[in-house]
């Protein structure tokens, strides 16, 4: 009698497998894309360091009063980044990424029309941080955290240098256009820059690996996506009230607001006017702001690889503390030109720039599990208004005193201290080493969740 051939029966719910034949993940296209947007949405913040003295110079504005548009652009870059992470849990983080990009675009190129300080505020502070806080680090850690399961930490560190790959990109170009044809020019080179993003948001970005029927990268099963929750805003804030009962919390956005306060802060924002303040030219000064940028995507891509097998307390304290010896030594190093010891410097600092960002957000999803997207939105938030303190406050002390020397002295203590807030942080209970976990991206699979072994 003549066997009957076997029909496989359907596949049980949530454990269809990635074919061994597909070459290429989806998630590496998401990622793709959102590192394409981080660039973008960077380039409007490159430029208020080298706007500052031409816009000084035409409208007479104290250096206090257009820091201060940049402490506003900072404050909503990291208040904006938790609500974000909500709105991309209700409306996808497509759409999100799309509108942000129209309003960078917006706020930069409705600049050339202004008059006022006011309108300085409003354009380069208001709109433009509303703007590039949708698109800050809470993204990075929501599309990791929805479409990776291996290599979490080093994609994490690869889109974060997507900000410093923006400043790399642009520092350059917009000194030079501001030398050649004024600071107008260099605004709407940067809202054309954003709107040309915008299609490739909308053509390639997806919200969620489970819309194409896929796995994370990484695991073999499907993880359905999350129901569309309403109230981000809700949602935002009751993630706040509960992170803000743990001393984690406190410790990490505590560091993470040294951490704004001597990078984007201090250093993005008045590195270029302090080496003027020494005899150097403004296009050479952002040029080796440009190179801090370079470093930083080496520092950052390395310390995402770190991070997935090491203990993120102990890459943080070290980050902290070689942070706050760098800058104590910076005032010594100013002249006239860029001298070998500046250029050391520039390069140990920009590999030290943002490599804070992966063991971040590592801890905070080892600490708050699937709410750690958006408290990292609030720790984030820490930062900028860390960062928008420094930016006003190192203004003030520059016209008060006529030298930035105090400035990066106190940053430097601080940085001391953020490095003794890491080291208080506390492994929770049942959490897998840094090496173990470093096989998922340095974070615990999801229950439920198979992860492949290729």
């Amino acid at each position: 009698m003549a066997l009957r051939p076997l029909v496989p029966g359907p596949p049980a719910p949530h454990t269809r497998r990635v074919s061994p034949r597909r070459r290429l993940h989806p998630a590496w296209i998401v990622a793709a894309v959102a590192f394409v947007a981080l660039v973008g949405a960077a380039g409007f913040r490159a430029t208020p360091s080298v706007l500052l003295h031409p816009l000084h110079a035409e409208f007479g504005w104290p250096l206090a009063t257009i820091s201060a548009a940049v402490s506003v652009n900072l404050l909503l870059f990291g208040l904006t980044a938790p609500f974000a992470a909500a709105l991309m849990d209700r409306f996808g983080i497509r759409r999100v990424v799309a509108a942000a990009l129209t309003l960078v675009a917006a706020g930069s190129g409705l600049t050339v029309f202004m008059r006022t300080s006011a309108e300085l505020i409003l354009c380069w502070g208001v709109l433009v941080g509303l703007g590039t806080g949708s698109m800050a680090l809470a993204f990075v850690a929501t599309v990791t955290g929805r479409w990776f399961v291996r290599r979490r930490g080093l994609v994490t560190g690869v889109l974060t240098a997507g900000g410093a790959a923006g400043q790399l990109v642009f520092l350059p170009l917009l000194a030079n256009l501001v030398a050649a044809y004024g600071w107008r020019a260099a605004a709407l080179v940067v809202a054309g820059s954003a709107l040309a993003v915008v299609p490739l948001v909308a053509w390639l970005l997806r919200d969620h690996p489970a819309d194409l029927g896929l796995p994370p990268y990484g695991a073999t099963e499907v993880v359905p996506a999350p129901a569309r929750t309403g109230g981000a805003a809700g949602h935002a804030l009751r993630a706040l009230r509960t992170a803000a009962r743990t001393p984690a919390f406190w410790l990490l956005a505590g560091g993470f607001a040294i951490c704004g306060m001597s990078t984007n802060g201090l250093v993005g924002t008045h590195f270029i006017p302090a080496a003027h303040d020494h005899g150097m030219t403004e296009t050479a000064a952002a040029g080796l702001l440009a190179l801090v940028g370079l470093f930083d995507i080496a520092g950052t891509i390395a310390s995402g690889w770190l991070t997935d097998r090491f203990d993120s307390r102990v890459l943080l304290a070290g980050y902290y503390a070689l942070r706050g010896l760098s800058l104590m030594v910076l005032p010594s190093l100013f002249g006239d030109s860029a001298r070998p010891s500046m250029l050391v410097f520039v390069i140990f600092y920009g590999l030290d720039w943002v490599a804070t960002v992966p063991p971040t957000v590592a801890l905070c999803r080892e600490y708050f599990g699937s709410s750690g997207a958006v408290v990292f939105g609030w720790v984030f938030a820490a930062h900028q208004l860390g960062a928008a303190v420094a930016a006003t406050g190192a203004g003030l002390i520059r016209d008060q005193l006529g030298s930035y020397t105090l400035a990066w002295y106190a940053a430097g203590a601080l940085c001391a201290a953020a490095a003794l807030f890491s080291m208080l942080l506390r492994r929770r209970p049942g959490q897998p080493t840094a090496v173990s976990a470093g096989a998922t991206g340095g974070s615990a699979v999801p229950a439920g969740t198979a992860v492949s072994a290729g």
